[in-house]
């Protein structure tokens, strides 16, 4: 079955408050480089928008890699996913995290946790095979997250300027980040 015959029937069962966004959510991220989402708790965010954002992002551009602050979440996160699409994780979705990660070739999301990224940035300044970022829980803000969403605009400004950047919260006052976006501080 196809993710995106899947996802409708899965809003369709159980459908989540985001689900109303995703084509809105879809457009913003084909226009724009950077786009802020603040959606309520349980609303969908972690689970629903990696996956609708599969096939806006064709495979040739890069992965979707999405930043989980903590290990248990980017797991729980990763290996949901995988299992709406009927994998295991490590197929189409995948995660990394310290001491464990379930990937492959076939990866177009990995979950990854806030070490593991800047880890990767040191190593790849370019980010080669990402297409995006998407920085989940942003509101939990700490040390590791505001140095990667550094590190990724450095990347953007000066090696990809295709680089895509999706920050989601719950919480998050949106004005001072959306100001950062777009280069205004």
């Amino acid at each position: 079955m196809a993710k995106s015959a899947y996802l409708g029937y899965a809003a369709s069962v159980n459908p989540l408050p985001i689900d109303a966004i995703l084509p809105g959510l879809n457009e913003a991220v084909k226009t724009s480089p950077s786009v802020i989402l603040h959606a309520p708790p349980g609303a969908g965010k972690t689970t629903r928008v990696p996956l609708a954002l599969l096939e806006m992002i064709p495979q040739q551009q890069g992965r979707i890699v999405m930043l989980e602050p903590r290990r248990i979440a980017a797991v729980s996160a990763a290996r949901w996913m995988a299992k709406s699409l009927g994998e295991e994780a490590g197929d189409t979705v995948g995660y990394a995290i310290r001491f464990d990660a379930r990937r492959s070739e076939r990866t177009r999301i990995e979950v990854v946790t806030e070490g593991i990224l800047t880890r990767r940035i040191q190593s790849d300044p370019g980010l080669e095979g990402t297409a995006m970022v998407i920085f989940d829980e942003f509101h939990e803000r700490s040390i590791h997250a505001d140095l990667a969403l550094a590190l990724c605009l450095d990347v953007r400004k000066g090696l990809r300027n295709d680089l895509k950047i999706l920050i989601m919260s719950a919480t998050l006052d949106c004005g001072p980040i959306a100001a950062l976006l777009d280069g205004r501080r």
